[in-house]
């Protein structure tokens, strides 16, 4: 059985220990807060064994080094990033396959947000860590890739089964959902799920993780090949569609 440690830290990430109860196996994926990943392992009294990254970024792989020298655990990232990755063992890419005791899990390259992102798809437990190529009701801001990257991205995680619960790396949904909000003002199923949201926060729960089914029908950068949402932000395509709503969400202030 898979259990997913879920816990705040730095100021608004998600730290996630992935612990495999067959194989005793621990994954950290990504390490944005060292010493709270050890504290929280050890009071779930689990061994770290593995870390793996999504992206290079400092809140996420800023961790490794210490985590690697108290555990001697293993390090898995994306190769594209594998120089900007403190002590990685292990590189991958989009259709690699690495395991957590005999689970499997799928790399999934989702560059955009980085150019060498990727994400973890665990098929059998129904769930992919997805960093930060997309956010309940958002992705990404585009620091690396370009608007088809992206896009080609985003249609990857989108093909996954809709009863997927993704993993994103932030608590950004009530931001996220006042853009989604002005970008798709009639979607009916957006302000339902708006509406949960603000619940939630009120009393400081999270809004992660989410069921892509939702995001599907709710979050505007996955919409971005719907005729409705094309006419409205004047795309012509769907690549065209995302890269106005990136730029939009960039400068929103609302």
């Amino acid at each position: 059985m898979l259990e997913v440690h879920q816990f705040p830290c730095l100021s608004d990430n998600y730290g996630f220990l992935l612990h495999d109860h067959d194989s005793e196996e621990t994954v950290c994926i990504d390490t944005p807060d060292a010493d709270e990943y050890l504290r929280q392992a050890g009071k779930k009294g689990w061994q770290i064994t593995q870390i793996w990254n999504t992206h290079w970024h400092p809140d996420h792989a800023g961790g490794n080094e210490t985590i690697k020298r108290v555990t001697n655990c293993s390090v898995t990232g994306p190769k594209a990033e594998a120089d900007k990755i403190t002590g990685i063992d292990r590189m991958v890419g989009q259709g690699d396959v690495i395991r957590i005791g005999d689970r499997k899990a799928c790399v999934i390259d989702v560059g955009g947000h980085t150019l060498g992102h990727v994400a973890y798809h665990l098929p059998g437990a129904r769930m992919a860590f997805v960093g930060d190529s997309v956010f309940a009701l958002g992705c990404g801001r585009m620091f690396e890739g370009t608007p088809e990257q992206f896009w080609t991205s985003l249609k990857r995680v989108k093909a996954l089964p809709a009863e997927t619960m993704l993993y994103c790396a932030h608590e950004y949904t009530a931001a996220n959902a006042k853009f989604a909000v002005h970008a798709d003002p009639d979607n009916a199923e957006l302000a339902g799920y708006v509406e949960e949201i603000l619940k939630h926060r009120a009393h400081d729960q999270p809004t992660v993780p989410m069921k892509l089914e939702r995001e599907l029908a709710t979050n505007p950068f996955l919409r971005a090949d719907n005729p409705r949402v094309q006419a409205r932000w004047g795309g012509g395509d769907a690549v065209a569609t995302f890269a106005a709503l990136r730029r939009a969400k960039d400068d929103f202030r609302g």
